[in-house]
């Protein structure tokens, strides 16, 4: 079982965080407009799955905005942005914010993923929340790149992530 900590406090973190040279694991989200996406949707190009606890705090929304900045000098990769918020209030920010260059997905039809990639937060005021995390994919689905945040209050390292691509 993992860790990390929100605010400098430890919190458990249920299932395994996937490593560099591993297969993703499938999922399903949720778009703005309710469709359904898969992993599989984007393959043949490389992707950055941005998993945060909600579009709407501080540390999440500088994700979504940083990642959807950089996304547009991306040649063949498609930015994912994923948290248990429901698609109405990413459709509220990406709205109010402009945000264009990245797709947001809604976990709440899928319970699994937070366990799937180890990030289901346990205790603590998140409980049931994802954990902070970013993952990088080859257009085949085999990890590139995987940061856990090490509090869940600090940003990931954007720099590292998109070197990996």
């Amino acid at each position: 079982m993992a860790t990390t900590k929100l605010a400098g406090n430890p919190v458990q973190l249920a299932g395994e965080f996937p490593g560099k040279g591993s297969a993703a694991k499938k999922f399903v989200a949720v778009k703005q407009d309710l469709s359904e996406f898969s992993l599989e949707d984007f393959q043949g190009k490389r992707k950055v799955l941005n998993v945060f606890p909600s579009i709407d705090t501080d540390v999440c929304a500088t994700s979504v905005r940083t990642f959807n900045k950089k996304a547009s000098d991306l040649e063949n990769t498609q930015v994912i942005c994923l948290s248990f918020d429901l698609p109405f209030a990413h459709k509220r920010f990406c709205g109010a914010e402009g945000i264009d260059n990245v797709v947001t997905g809604s976990l709440f039809r899928s319970p699994d993923f937070l366990k799937d990639y180890g990030l289901l937060i346990e205790d603590g005021p998140l409980k049931g929340l994802a954990a902070r995390a970013v993952i990088v994919l080859d257009e085949n689905n085999t990890i590139l790149y995987a940061e856990m945040v090490d509090d869940i209050t600090h940003e990931p390292d954007y720099d590292a992530a998109l070197a990996a691509l």
